[in-house]
């Protein structure tokens, strides 16, 4: 049954100019398999029987740039946009199990087909929205399956990066890993060690904002452990708490899973939240579980990981912030406390700011949702805290040394040198967020005095 699909108007004009030229040319992969679930495209693959020389030479009158023409790929930039433009191929051997050793051009769109790793990617779509289907990947897509192209295990042992693709595909699309790929992925992880850590990274971060993270990273945590292996330690491993009815892995996953999907730095944060609490367990003598501790030895362990997966240092910094503030140092309260003073609010804030603030408290949230049930009355106190902070920054309040109403020069005037005036400035700003002095120039000074008195 031929279908008709859409295609987007720049797209089409760059099939159509290849055909134009004489050539065959097709939509394939990941665009065509979200075009035909209706999910949004945010780039276009592009294949064809055109050699990459003479993809150049059809597209002289736009910039054209070499992207890996040594695999026969060129980029054509179309009305601002990158349209990725790849000759049918034949992918030889892999030795690095990353890319092919070398390529073979073919004529053969089903050659090119066959090389792709799923048969939900393996899909081509002409300038007439017909969809060339050898591998059954239409109805693998109906099905919500992932099926490897042919064997899984040539598919794996030739790039490994696939058997992260296919637990991410899952957790993104909901889809089930048919039995064989699932079990190929299992038994060849240890081939994952052969990938570069930004690869991995990018794959990861994809994976954990997936709207099926949770289930597909508990099923599949072997593979998990394979590329942090930090993570092992936590799964099984009995938290003995009353606040907890999950193991440190479980309760993990699932604090991921309770971020917004959106949130790419927070679900990050999670990830790695609790997973010091293995290497500061203690049992007491009443049989309960203590972790003390275990939010700084989370954000040290957080920062040698995420170094070795190549994250920004913004990432790092922030992510790192969050989970040393999140546990131990950063108590909301318990028995004998209902709500946070504001005070130590503003010295929260003025400590990381309103925005990781912010951030810290949605963390808070997720973990508390991880958690048992009763725990989660605790949320409600986060949200009059959220309620007060958002006051606090609306109000411009002082929470910051920009803000304060005297600055280093005041102080010099008065006598101040060298560190004395930075251990000055932070010890009024103390008093004023504690709400001991007002922000006032003149009263600040008068404060300031009697210090260097």
């Amino acid at each position: 049954m031929i279908l008709k699909y859409n295609i987007d108007e720049k797209c089409l004009y760059i099939l159509k100019k290849l055909e134009s030229a004489g050539f065959r040319a097709y939509i394939v992969g990941g665009c065509v398999r979200d075009m035909i679930m209706g999910r949004e495209i945010s780039d276009f693959d592009i294949t064809t029987d055109a050699l990459p020389e003479q993809i150049v030479k059809t597209f002289a009158d736009e910039r054209v740039i070499p992207t890996g023409i040594k695999h026969g790929t060129v980029t054509v930039m179309y009305c601002n946009e990158p349209f990725e433009i790849t000759t049918f191929r034949i992918d030889g051997e892999y030795s690095d199990s990353r890319r092919p050793d070398n390529v073979e051009f073919t004529t053969s769109l089903r050659e090119d087909c066959a090389r792709r790793d799923f048969t939900m990617n393996a899909l081509a779509m002409d300038c007439n929205g017909d969809i060339y289907d050898y591998f059954g990947g239409m109805d693998d897509a109906k099905n919500h399956i992932i099926r490897c192209v042919g064997d899984p295990e040539q598919r794996f042992t030739e790039d490994a990066l696939r058997i992260l693709r296919a637990i991410r595909f899952s957790a993104v699309l909901g889809f089930e890993i048919e039995q064989s790929t699932a079990e190929s992925a299992l038994q060849l992880r240890q081939r994952l060690d052969f990938i570069s850590a930004e690869r991995i990274r990018t794959e990861l971060v994809k994976l954990i904002c997936g709207e099926n993270c949770v289930e597909v990273m508990l099923k599949y945590h072997e593979i998990i452990e394979q590329i942090i292996p930090e993570l092992g330690k936590c799964f099984n491993f009995s938290q003995y708490s009353p606040y907890h009815k999950y193991d440190v892995y479980g309760h993990i996953i699932r604090a991921v899973g309770n971020a917004p999907s959106d949130n790419e730095l927070l679900r990050i944060a999670l990830l790695f939240h609790d997973i010091g609490k293995p290497d500061t367990f203690r049992l007491d003598k009443n049989g309960r579980g203590h972790f003390k501790g275990h939010a700084g030895a989370s954000s040290e362990i957080a920062l040698k990981i995420m170094k070795r997966l190549k994250f920004d240092n913004k990432t790092i910094d922030t992510a790192c912030t969050l989970i040393a503030m999140h546990g131990d140092k950063f108590d909301f309260g318990g028995d004998d406390r209902e709500n946070m003073p504001v005070s130590e609010i503003k010295h929260i804030i003025s400590k990381i700011g309103a925005e990781n603030f912010f951030l810290l408290l949605e963390l808070k949230k997720a973990d508390n949702s991880a958690k048992n049930d009763f725990v989660l009355d605790e949320n409600n106190i986060i949200d009059k805290i959220t309620e007060t902070a958002h006051r606090l920054v609306a109000e411009n309040c002082c929470m910051s040394l920009t803000q304060l109403a005297v600055n280093g020069n005041d102080l010099k005037s008065l006598g101040f040198r060298g560190h004395e005036i930075g251990e000055c400035l932070n010890g009024l700003l103390d008093k004023v967020m504690d709400g001991e002095l007002e922000n006032i120039h003149g009263e600040l000074l008068n404060s300031a005095r009697e210090m260097i008195s």
